[in-house]
């Protein structure tokens, strides 16, 4: 097969095309939550959906100081409905002015059923299967639940959310608050990970994630800027898992 050669007109419109940003996303996982505690009893019949503690209330509010001094302006501002997120958003819709836009396909794995709606309230499972998510990621997440979601079916609505956000944000800087899995999920999507990922995310609760969505032909669709920058957090003591 013969080599292919680009006339000097060619090359020249390839160097001169200059990537076009679509949308900035920024990844916030919640603060601390009592289910974040060593001495929660994940066996003991609780619900999931619990607020933060009183640290995490305070790591929401260190975030909402630190965060607009680099994201000055944001066109989105999202959350999980569980409720360690809605928190952790609502100082930031202060900050920032904005209304928060809730929405069930950013919530922690499991707390779905397999059309990726939330459960009503009071039919919510409250334990976990023993084997994790990952290791199983087409076994359903929840123990004794029918309906649960598996993994695949939490990393297919994260992704939709995601691409809808690129095609509805164009041009602009979107905040999304929501959880340790929901990250997990969106560097699978991103990254096109198979169903079997090798390595966990460990993000701190406020721990911020940036990815930039680019029109770059030829190139990757997306960059990651940072991944779980807590700064905000490590001066003043209250970094956590």
């Amino acid at each position: 097969m013969p080599p292919i050669i680009l006339s000097s007109c060619q090359l020249v419109i390839l160097s001169s095309y200059k990537r076009r940003s679509i949308v900035h996303l920024y990844l916030i996982r919640h603060g601390q939550s009592f289910v974040n505690l060593a001495d929660w009893d994940w066996n003991g019949g609780a619900t999931l959906d619990q607020p933060l503690t009183e640290l995490g209330e305070r790591q929401a509010e260190a975030l909402s100081a630190w965060l607009p001094q680099h994201v000055p302006g944001v066109a989105g501002l999202y959350a999980s409905t569980m409720r360690r997120a809605r928190q952790t958003a609502e100082p930031l819709a202060k900050v920032y002015g904005r209304m928060i836009q809730f929405d069930d396909r950013v919530r922690e794995i499991g707390n779905n059923r397999i059309d990726h709606t939330a459960w009503p309230e009071g039919e919510a499972p409250s334990r976990y299967n023993a084997i994790w998510a990952t290791a199983r990621p087409f076994s359903p997440t929840m123990h004794d639940a029918e309906t649960s979601e598996t993994y695949m079916h939490t990393r297919v609505r994260v992704g939709l959310f995601i691409e809808e956000l690129a095609e509805r944000h164009r041009g602009e800087n979107v905040l999304v608050v929501c959880h340790g899995g929901v990250i997990d999920c969106a560097f699978d999507h991103v990254f096109n990970v198979g169903p079997w990922r090798r390595c966990e995310m460990w993000t701190n609760n406020t721990g911020v994630t940036h990815f930039e969505y680019v029109e770059h032909p030829g190139r990757e669709v997306w960059r990651l800027h940072y991944y779980n920058r807590i700064e905000h957090l490590a001066g003043a003591g209250l970094v956590t898992g």
